[in-house]
């Protein structure tokens, strides 16, 4: 990781968090609800790692989880998951660290978990398979393993392009940043359009997964560096290999750059 990172996560988080409506909490909500096809979480431990803007931490102390850690290795991160623990009046089965998945102490520290969460975040680690390995290594007896991983896509537009992309878009000044992001919304409109599919439409809507900005996504996609990728294939068979007591549950897949999503059970 020799490149050069000008973005952080936490200080796109931050803007994302000053339009944060309740439609858009209970719209996260559902979405963790949807994919454990669970509404309830009482009596469960559960730790999100990469907690990014704490709406999903927030998602899942609604959802009555007894005990919440939400860790990020981005200080501003950080802020925006305590800003949310406050809105939730800052109980105190939820704890909020600063902290790497890839720190081996702070591993041995947190301890296990029923539900182990963590949604677009161990591609941008700069080890993607070691967070992979000491996330899951946290998961308790009959616990569940959510991740959501960047899907690997070939061609001349593939993963391998825009990790090129990432690295100079990081190392752009601000001004350098502000030119690629329009360039890439108006190609958007562009190719929705020719297409025959209705952009603005698809901007209006964009909220309604997962409760997330589509503004806030650009940034946070051109930015995203440190950026890994896997198949579902290659992601089934490491989980195979080295957590053989795992079960898949659940899994979405994707056919473009975006996530693939798993959901995993330990059944030792």
């Amino acid at each position: 990781m020799s490149e050069k990172i000008t973005f952080s996560f936490g200080r796109n988080w931050a803007d994302f968090l000053k339009k944060i409506s309740p439609n858009k909490l209970e719209i996260a909500k559902q979405s963790v609800q949807d994919f454990f096809g669970s509404q309830d979480f009482s009596g469960k431990t559960v730790i999100d790692i990469g907690s990014g803007s704490g709406i999903f931490s927030y998602s899942m102390y609604e959802m009555n989880a007894d005990k919440i850690t939400s860790i990020d290795v981005d200080p501003f991160s950080v802020e925006c998951t305590e800003h949310m623990r406050k809105k939730a009046k800052e109980p105190i089965n939820w704890e909020v660290v600063h902290g790497s998945i890839l720190d081996q102490t702070l591993i041995k520290e947190l301890g296990s978990f029923d539900v182990v969460y963590s949604w677009g975040v161990l591609h941008h680690t700069g080890d993607m398979w070691s967070a992979i390995h000491n996330a899951a290594s946290l998961v308790a007896p009959q616990g569940q393993f959510y991740i959501a991983l960047y899907n690997h896509v070939t061609g001349i537009l593939g993963s391998k392009f825009w990790l090129k992309i990432k690295k100079i878009y990081n190392r752009f000044p601000l001004i350098g940043k502000y030119i690629m992001e329009p360039y890439y919304m108006v190609s958007f409109c562009v190719t929705s359009m020719l297409k025959f599919r209705n952009p603005f439409r698809i901007i209006r809507e964009y909220h309604n997964k997962r409760g997330m900005n589509w503004r806030r996504d650009i940034t946070d996609w051109f930015g995203g560096y440190p950026y890994e990728y896997a198949t579902i294939e290659e992601v089934f068979s490491y989980m195979k290999e080295n957590f053989p007591d795992f079960q898949l549950e659940n899994v979405k897949s994707t056919n473009g750059l975006g996530n693939n999503w798993f959901l995993y059970k330990n059944k030792k």
